[in-house]
């Protein structure tokens, strides 16, 4: 069984680096327009502030859970 999650995981990993070694023709060197327009804007920092908030306050969800969870496994044993 491990064997097998081992080579599904080459080959997956194999399929990906043919997608990461495409150069010029896949457009990665073309400027983005909209993150243009919005760094100009200024607006580029409303984005990751809301970016960062949204990061926040998962990370604080899951610490109170993962506290919740604590207490209560605590209060079975």
């Amino acid at each position: 069984m491990y064997k097998k999650f081992l080579v599904f995981l080459f080959l997956c990993q194999a399929m990906c680096m043919r997608l990461l070694a495409q150069g010029d023709t896949s457009g990665a060197n073309k400027p983005v327009e909209m993150a243009d327009k919005f760094r100009a804007d200024g607006k580029i920092y409303v984005v990751v502030a809301v970016v960062v908030v949204i990061l926040l306050g998962i990370f604080v969800y899951v610490a109170r859970l993962d506290r919740k969870i604590t207490t209560l496994e605590k209060e079975l044993k």
